[in-house]
């Protein structure tokens, strides 16, 4: 998706290198003036100014050199289940590195702020109720990103939740890219209930969503941005062997399954997913997309 900007932008993009921070470059490049941050070493890319650090404190001095219109946060950790050695990762991309931008709006002369949140911070549909540790740092920072709404007033702030996602290029641990690699290569899909329901959205309505966001006038706040349609994962399974046989590769346990509940914010003005069916699904999963 390439995106059809009016006026060229000065956009600072964090976790570029990451699945979503990735593709909101690839949608963005051609028609804005990209920053990016990275620690690692990154072949040059056209239109591209590449912020490298060695810590946040050099981060931090490059910050005040620069002019930024939009800062599009998706530089994160994450980990499902963490150990001892996560913590100190989690605390330095969760928590430090945002709020060393956020400390900096001011010498950038930011008018809007976009930061990527989790429907994990809201377990079960409970407000700020933390699924594991990485949605109890993602809590954190919303209750930072907080002070600093107070405090910048003249930056617009939008807060997205979003589900899991799905889209070419992903090389996360995601059960539907686990499926679409197994079924690549033959091998048993092993599925611990036949009654997991599943929120998708695909990332190219999260680029529309940005898109909305940095063209047009929308009030700041949290909105959700994901699927207004869960998928059953065996309905998934089921609709794919009439395309491909795959009864004998697919094995279902009997474990007890219980659907979550979102917690509701106001979806994002002008914003309706419009790749994430459960046909573009099913292409994906059978690399037809």
């Amino acid at each position: 998706m390439k995106d059809k900007l009016t006026n060229m932008q000065n956009i600072l993009i964090t976790g570029s290198t990451g699945f979503i921070g990735s593709n909101i470059l690839k949608g963005l490049i051609n028609n804005s003036n990209i920053y990016i941050t990275t620690r690692r070493k990154i072949k040059k890319k056209k239109n591209v100014n590449v912020l490298h650090f060695k810590n946040h404190l050099d981060l931090n001095k490059k910050l005040k050199k620069i002019k930024i219109d939009i800062i599009i946060h998706c530089g994160t950790h994450y980990v499902k289940n963490h150990t001892i050695s996560d913590i100190r990762k989690l605390t330095l991309a969760n928590i430090e590195f945002g709020t060393i931008l956020l400390e900096n709006l001011k010498y950038m002369k930011v008018k809007k702020f976009i930061n990527f949140s989790t429907v994990w911070q809201n377990y079960n549909g409970k407000l700020d109720v933390a699924y594991n540790l990485y949605a109890a740092y993602k809590i954190s920072f919303s209750k930072i990103l907080n002070y600093y709404i107070r405090k910048f007033s003249s930056v617009k702030f939008y807060n997205l939740f979003i589900s899991d996602t799905y889209g070419e290029n992903d090389k996360r641990d995601k059960i539907i890219n686990l499926i679409k690699t197994n079924l690549k290569n033959k091998r048993k899909i092993n599925i611990i209930s036949k009654k997991i329901v599943i929120n998708l959205l695909n990332v190219n309505d999260i680029i529309t969503a940005v898109r909305i966001i940095m063209k047009k006038d929308i009030n700041p706040g949290n909105y959700n941005v994901i699927n207004k349609t869960n998928f059953k994962l065996y309905n998934i399974l089921k609709k794919i062997n009439k395309k491909k046989k795959i009864n004998r590769l697919v094995k279902f346990g009997n474990t007890s399954f219980k659907k979550e509940k979102i917690f509701y914010y106001k979806k994002l003005p002008g914003w309706t997913p419009k790749y994430s069916n459960i046909n573009n699904l099913i292409r994906f999963v059978l690399g037809q997309s």
